[in-house]
C-alpha cells in the first residue's frame, strides 16, 4: 500500500499567521466616557370626554367632572435626577352650549397642589384650544414635574343646566400629552 502524505501547505500557514497581524488594532473603550445620550420620551397623560347631557344632570356652577390620575413618572430618583426639560401639551374642544372652566392640578405625595393650569372656555362654537407648557430651560420649575405624583382634573359648568347645543353629540374633550428630555449618560 502506498501512503499519501497529508500536510498543510506552507502558504496556508503563512496566510493564517498574517491574518492575525493584519486585523488587530488596540481597542479604545474610553469612548464610553465621552458618550452623551439624551432621548426624548413622549407619552399620553390623560384623555377626558364629558357629554352635554351628562353636564345637564349636574346643577349649574358645580363641578361636573373631577378625577385624579396617577403620575409617578419620576418616582425613581435616577429618572428624576436625569430630567433636563419637559413640555406638557393640552388640547381642548368644547362643542357644548356651556362656558366651562377646566383646571389641572399637579399634586405631590401629600396631596398638596404644586401647580395648576386653568382653562376658561366659552360656549360653542369655539376653536380648538391648544397650549404647550414648558418646564426647565425658560419654562416653569422642573421641581413641579419631579415632585408630582398625581394630576387632578376638574371641570366646572359656568352656564345653566338646561340649554342644549345644536352640534351633533356635543361634548367637552380634553387631551394631554408630554415630552421629556432625559440625560441617560
Amino acid at each position: 500500500m502506498m501512503m499519501k502524505k497529508l500536510g498543510v501547505s506552507p502558504w496556508l500557514w503563512i496566510t493564517f499567521f498574517l491574518s492575525f497581524q493584519a486585523c488587530s488594532d488596540k481597542q479604545n473603550f474610553d469612548q464610553f466616557d465621552d458618550l452623551q445620550i439624551t432621548p426624548l420620551v413622549a407619552s399620553s397623560l390623560f384623555s377626558v370626554e364629558v357629554t352635554e347631557p351628562f353636564i345637564n344632570t349636574i346643577p349649574a356652577v358645580n363641578a361636573f367632572y373631577s378625577e385624579t390620575f396617577n403620575f409617578d413618572a419620576f418616582t425613581e430618583r435616577f429618572v428624576a435626577e436625569s430630567l433636563l426639560e419637559g413640555t406638557i401639551s393640552y388640547e381642548i374642544e368644547n362643542t357644548t352650549s356651556k362656558p366651562v372652566t377646566l383646571v389641572i392640578e399637579f399634586l405631590d405625595a401629600g396631596g398638596n397642589a404644586l401647580d395648576a393650569e386653568r382653562f376658561d372656555i366659552p360656549a360653542a362654537p369655539t376653536a380648538l384650544l391648544t397650549r404647550d407648557v414648558a418646564y426647565g430651560a425658560g419654562g416653569k420649575a422642573l421641581d413641579i414635574l419631579i415632585n408630582t405624583t398625581d394630576l387632578r382634573v376638574t371641570g366646572v359648568n359656568l352656564g345653566d343646566n338646561t340649554s342644549t347645543s345644536t352640534e351633533t353629540e356635543p361634548k367637552i374633550s380634553l387631551k394631554s400629552a408630554a415630552e421629556f428630555l432625559v440625560q441617560v449618560k
